[in-house]
C-alpha cells in the first residue's frame, strides 16, 4: 500500500471475502474524513454530488429505488447535463427476488426516465427467481434463518457487485432523520469491511424535504408510498406506517433489527461468525450421525452373535 500521510490519502488493493478479484481502494484517514465532513456539511446536496463525482474514482450509487435514492439519481442526471463529458454514475440494485411488484415496475419507469443511467442488478447466487431461491436455499428462509437470508440475498450479492465492478466509493440513500443506527452518520464514511468509501449526500434531509423534491421535480416513485408505506424493502419484511411513526418503522416490524446487514458495521465478522456456527453445527450433526451408525452396526453384530 502506498500512502501520502500529508494529504491523508492512501491507495491500495484488497479482495472481497470469497473473491479473487482485487478492489481498487480510496482510503482516507479519520482526520481527513472529519475535515471533509465538516466542509461537506455546509454544502447543498447537489454540491456534495458534484464534489464526490470529481473526487472519487469508480463511483456508483447503491439503491433499492427508495425516495432518497431517487432524489440522488435525479440530481445526478442534472449534473450530467451540466457536464456532458463527465463519467456517469451507474446504479447497483440488489434484487433479492422478494421485492414488491410495484418496485420492479418502478425500476422500468426509472430506466425510461433516465436512459443514460445503467443499472447493474445483482441477484442471490445461482437463483433468478424466488422459486429457484427457495428450491436451493429452502422456503421462508427470511423467517427460519433471517441472518442467513440477509447474507445470501443481500450481503454476498453486494460484495460480488463491489468486486466485479471494482467499486471504490458508493452513494447511499441513508439519512439521519430515518433514526435507528443512522442518526449520527456523516456525509462520508469509511466502510473498512469492503474497502470503500460510503457517501450519504442527503444525510441531513428530512422525509418532508425528500418528498417535496420528488413532487416538485416529477420524479418517478414507488406507488406503495401512496398507500401508507414510507420505506420499502422486501415484501415479507415491509409494512405501512401509522401517523407519527418513524419513517422506517414499517421495516422488520416487531423484530429487534433496523438494518438488513449491508449497512451494519463489522458485518463481515458478524456473518463470518454466523457461517462458522452453521458449519460447526453441521459438523456436529454429521459426527452424531456417524456415531449413531457405528452404534447400530455394533448392535447388529451383537444380535448376529447371539443368534
Amino acid at each position: 500500500m502506498e500512502a501520502d500521510l500529508e494529504s491523508g490519502y492512501a491507495s491500495a488493493t484488497s479482495s472481497t471475502a470469497g473473491s479473487s478479484v482485487e478492489l481498487p481502494q480510496v482510503m482516507l484517514t479519520q482526520p481527513h474524513i472529519k475535515h471533509l465532513n465538516q466542509q461537506l456539511e455546509k454544502m447543498t446536496a447537489m454540491d456534495r454530488l458534484r464534489f464526490v463525482k470529481i473526487c472519487f474514482p469508480n463511483l456508483y450509487q447503491s439503491t433499492a429505488f427508495g425516495l432518497t435514492g431517487l432524489v440522488s439519481t435525479d440530481m445526478l442526471s442534472k449534473i450530467e447535463k451540466e457536464s456532458p463529458g463527465s463519467s456517469p454514475v451507474d446504479l447497483i440494485f440488489l434484487d433479492t427476488l422478494y421485492h414488491f411488484e410495484e418496485t420492479y415496475a418502478l425500476v422500468e419507469r426509472v430506466k425510461q426516465r433516465y436512459p443514460n443511467i445503467h443499472i447493474h442488478a445483482y441477484k442471490p447466487q445461482d437463483a433468478n427467481t424466488a422459486a429457484e431461491f427457495e428450491e436451493r436455499y429452502s422456503e421462508r428462509l427470511y423467517e427460519t434463518s433471517p441472518e442467513l437470508y440477509d447474507w445470501i440475498a443481500k450481503v454476498e450479492p453486494q460484495q460480488r457487485a463491489y468486486s466485479e465492478l471494482s467499486v471504490a466509493a458508493v452513494l447511499t440513500g441513508r439519512r439521519r432523520s430515518q433514526g435507528g443506527e443512522r442518526d449520527n452518520i456523516g456525509v462520508l464514511e469509511a466502510d473498512e469491511d469492503n474497502g470503500i468509501i460510503k457517501i450519504n449526500p442527503l444525510v441531513d434531509w428530512s422525509f418532508a424535504q425528500v418528498k417535496a423534491y420528488i413532487t416538485e421535480n416529477d420524479v418517478p416513485y414507488n406507488e406503495l408510498l401512496d398507500r401508507g408505506y414510507k420505506s420499502v424493502g422486501d415484501w415479507h419484511s415491509t409494512s405501512p406506517v401509522s401517523a407519527g411513526e418513524d419513517e422506517r418503522a414499517g421495516r422488520w416490524k416487531g423484530q429487534a433489527k433496523s438494518e438488513c446487514g449491508i449497512h451494519n458495521k463489522n458485518k463481515k465478522s458478524r456473518y463470518a461468525q454466523y457461517l462458522q456456527d452453521m458449519q460447526r453445527k453441521a459438523e456436529e450433526e454429521e459426527l452424531t450421525a456417524a456415531l449413531e451408525k457405528v452404534e447400530r452396526e455394533q448392535k447388529a453384530e451383537v444380535s448376529i452373535k447371539v443368534v
